[in-house]
């Protein structure tokens, strides 16, 4: 039965306590004989709230995760501990800023604390291999900190810019959980502008890194210079890393290519079939195998109502719902609703007055109509449930009881009260779309369909400008977007693959695919420009910047795909479905920087496409401290 908005001391329900006295109310009188069956809203938000309670263990696996992984690649305790320290701050400043600024954190928005670990690990890792590596050639730290500041400052700004707006255009969405995510991640990656990009090479500058770590991070620059032979066409130990250079030739590069155009073009015709909303009966937001979505599955099955009801509004001039006119178009919109796929009943005023004609003629059927007597249509509505009128009798709601609220089931029962609203509507009476939890279903549906394409637009075109800006090169912009492109495709094939739906939940992660992604192109790219512009040939240049960025890239993607992954196992649906779509685009935007951008690069950075650039001392095989 629906709820107050508060209690009666005028304070807030509590859905945890609220769920918590429901759960020992069933374990209290649940038995063998007795079985006790739960559904609606205030139960779902409970089942959400006791589910979130498991992201800081998941939270906890990824920081633990990421610290051995870290200190595996560097074995450097202090310059391990310093990143996970800075990531961690970032976190902790963000959940200060967020009740300081009258934001909180919804079950949509809980993660997004993650996020920004990941994203300040991803950026701290590339700051800390530069100033190890820097130490290893003999800088001292605070030279070193100084060198790899300069250097990678611009492309570290630009990827959290990018970052910053892979979230920001989610305020385009007019859909408030989706503008409170974007919010709260927003203020994350502004935090991670200090931690990561400042006070991280500030730390290090004073502690510094292990020497025999700083020693390794160097121990492959010697054969770099003749990188691009050695890995196409002789045999020798060198980093297996380095082997990707093969990817700058066009033995190589051709068949990346068709490779890639086969895979999007596959991608494309997948994601054609995306559909907008959800693919489950019951709360998709929780397991299929939920207790709840088994309540709601014995509810729906053995009982004629359910759980997903979506409301058509008529509205009347004052006095005016029981007018015969009025309730005739009621009753035959009725009809047409109870004859659509997927509409389990219906309940109106049209269908009280027929079955009351019915009890007050002997039961006789023949007299079930919607009769022409005006005193005795304003005699029987007086008297129906006032949930089917208002009190100034000019509205009449349509409760529409539904099957499930599947995304097709939605859009065939909105289509009917559409066309017949079109069909219908007068200066006085107006069917309208529509209340009720699978009502405001459907206008999500239409929103988030209205904007996925708008918002993925917008957010390439954020991204292109920046990039442009970054690399002051067309050319490198499109090596560092086609990548991000082939991910978004297939990551809507995927989806396709997995029965998920664009939804609330799953719409922000579209957008974070690419924002979040083109950050291992800019480090990469960045190098790699350097590079070719001091005269460097394309597989040389490439084999610094795998040097210098690429490992790290490798490393953070993989770890942050792992870390994500974990998110698979939460009893919560909707954030293991965001973490299986991160996890893939995380894996795969990595996978095209490495692989698909050099082989882009054979092509598109020609030596005379690339200007030359003075850079003062620095050599060709080095990395210039811009």
């Amino acid at each position: 039965m629906p709820l107050l908005d508060k209690l009666a001391d005028g304070s807030e329900i509590d859905y945890r306590k609220l769920n918590d006295s429901i759960e020992a109310l069933r374990g209290k009188y649940e038995s063998k004989t007795i079985a006790i069956h739960i559904t609606g809203f205030a139960k779902i938000l409970g089942d959400l709230i006791a589910g979130t309670g498991g992201i800081l263990t998941y939270f906890g696996v990824a920081i633990v995760l990421s610290a051995l992984a870290l200190y595996t690649y560097t074995r450097c305790l202090r310059s391990t501990g310093l990143v996970i320290a800075c990531s961690l701050v970032a976190v902790v400043w963000q959940m200060g800023l967020l009740p300081l600024l009258g934001f909180g954190l919804d079950p949509y928005a809980i993660l997004v604390p993650f996020l920004v670990f990941a994203i300040g690990m991803s950026h701290g890792a590339q700051k800390m291999n530069g100033i190890m590596q820097d130490i290893g050639r003999g800088a001292p730290r605070l030279v070193a900190a100084r060198y790899t500041f300069r250097r990678l400052f611009m492309a570290g700004m630009m990827a959290l810019l990018c970052d910053a707006v892979g979230f920001a255009v989610l305020l385009a969405i007019p859909i408030g959980v989706i503008r409170d995510l974007a919010l709260v991640a927003s203020i994350g990656v502004a935090v991670l502008i200090f931690t990561n990009l400042i006070l991280l090479p500030l730390l290090l500058s004073y502690v510094g890194v292990s020497p025999a770590a700083a020693a390794r991070s160097v121990a492959g620059e010697a054969p770099i210079a003749t990188a691009s032979a050695r890995v196409v066409g002789e045999s020798g130990r060198i980093d297996p890393l380095l082997r990707l250079v093969g990817f700058t030739g066009r033995r190589w590069a051709l068949p990346t290519l068709l490779v890639s155009a086969a895979l999007a073009l596959g991608g494309y015709v997948v994601s054609l079939q995306l559909q907008v909303g959800d693919l489950q009966p019951g709360a998709p937001e929780l397991r299929q195998g939920s207790r709840y979505n088994q309540d709601n599955r014995y509810m729906t099955s053995h009982y004629g109502a359910s759980s997903d009801v979506l409301v058509a509004l008529v509205t009347t001039p004052a006095q005016g719902c029981a007018q015969y006119d009025t309730l005739a178009k009621v009753d035959a919109l009725d009809w047409q609703l109870r004859q659509t796929e997927g509409v389990e009943t219906s309940i109106s005023m049209a269908l009280v007055i027929r079955r009351v004609m019915v009890g007050l003629n002997e039961g006789n059927p023949l007299w079930g109509d919607i009769i022409r007597n005006q005193t005795a249509l304003n005699s029987i509505t007086a008297q129906a449930p006032r949930g089917l009128y208002n009190t100034d009798c000019n509205l009449l709601p349509m409760y529409v009881f539904l099957k499930d609220h599947k995304a097709a089931t939605l859009q065939r029962t909105t289509a009917v009260v559409g066309a017949f609203a079109a069909a219908n509507d007068s200066a006085d009476v107006k069917f309208l779309l529509g209340a009720g939890n699978s009502g405001f279903d459907a206008a999500t549906n239409e929103v988030v369909a209205r904007s996925s394409r708008t918002m993925l637009w917008l957010v390439y075109a954020a991204v292109a400008v920046l990039c442009l800006l970054t690399f002051r090169s067309w050319r490198a912009t499109v090596c560092a977007l086609l990548p991000l492109m082939l991910t978004s495709i297939l990551g809507e094939a995927l989806m396709v693959g997995l029965g998920i739906g664009v939804k609330v939940a799953t719409l922000p992660v579209i957008a974070l695919g690419v924002g979040i992604g083109v950050d291992y192109a800019l480090y990469i790219m960045s190098i790699l420009l350097a590079q070719l512009r001091l005269g460097a040939g394309l597989a040389q240049a490439y084999a610094v910047a795998l040097h210098f960025t690429g490992r790290v890239v490798l490393f953070t993607g993989a770890t942050l795909a792992i870390g994500v992954a974990t998110w698979a196992f939460s009893p919560i649906q909707f954030q293991a479905d965001m973490g299986v779509l991160l996890a893939f685009m995380f894996v795969l935007n990595m996978v095209g920087s490495l692989v698909l951008l050099p082989a882009l690069a054979h092509f598109l950075l020609k030596p005379d496409a690339v200007q030359p650039q003075d850079t003062g001392p620095a050599k060709v095989g080095m990395v210039p401290a811009l």
